[in-house]
């Protein structure tokens, strides 16, 4: 007997206490942290970093999907970034900033996705197109333009990560 697959995040019907025109930032994001997740057991920690093809590795997109999530967040909340999110972000997918475990990367992604989707909830419809001004140039955004970009960036990594996966795996296994 097979394994009965859920339906994808956004075929479970909506999300409770996050309104209707965020419902496809909470699932996206959910959508994601569940793949990662199925996809990444068994992957072997000496491996996160490698690069073939001259191609981000493993580790910088898991690294990079938890931390744009942050950010961009972080702009939607109308704050700049801290010292601790900027050194993060020239971190990732640095081996030399210090060797992460595939756990470790999981558990960042999965804290992250959790208190991102929590916060859905604490935005009314008024506050979606509220402006919001990106980096130090102060790139004009809106709330729900940034919440968007953080689920569309995430779901473009989460692509990417797929691919990279397959293509380390099987070149350990040739």
């Amino acid at each position: 007997m097979g394994t009965v697959q859920k339906p994808e995040v956004w075929l479970r019907g909506p999300l409770p206490g996050i309104i209707p025109i965020l419902q496809p930032v909470a699932q996206a994001l959910l959508q994601a942290r569940e793949e990662i997740n199925d996809l990444m057991p068994g992957f072997p920690d000496d491996l996160l970093y490698e690069r073939p093809g001259g191609v981000a590795s493993v580790a910088f997109h898991l690294q990079h999907i938890a931390g744009v999530i942050d950010r961009l967040f972080t702009y939607a909340n109308g704050t700049m970034l801290s010292s601790d999110q900027l050194t993060a972000l020239k971190a990732e997918g640095m081996e030399e900033a210090g060797k992460a475990s595939v756990n470790d990367l999981l558990e960042k992604i999965n804290i992250q996705i959790g208190k991102a989707v929590e916060s859905l909830g604490d935005i009314s419809y008024d506050e979606c197109l509220l402006p919001r001004g990106v980096g130090r140039a102060q790139i004009p955004s809106t709330v729900l333009g940034l919440l968007v970009h953080s689920a569309e960036h995430s779901m473009r990594h989460l692509g990417q990560l797929l691919v990279i996966v397959r293509i380390v795996q099987s070149k350990q296994n040739n």
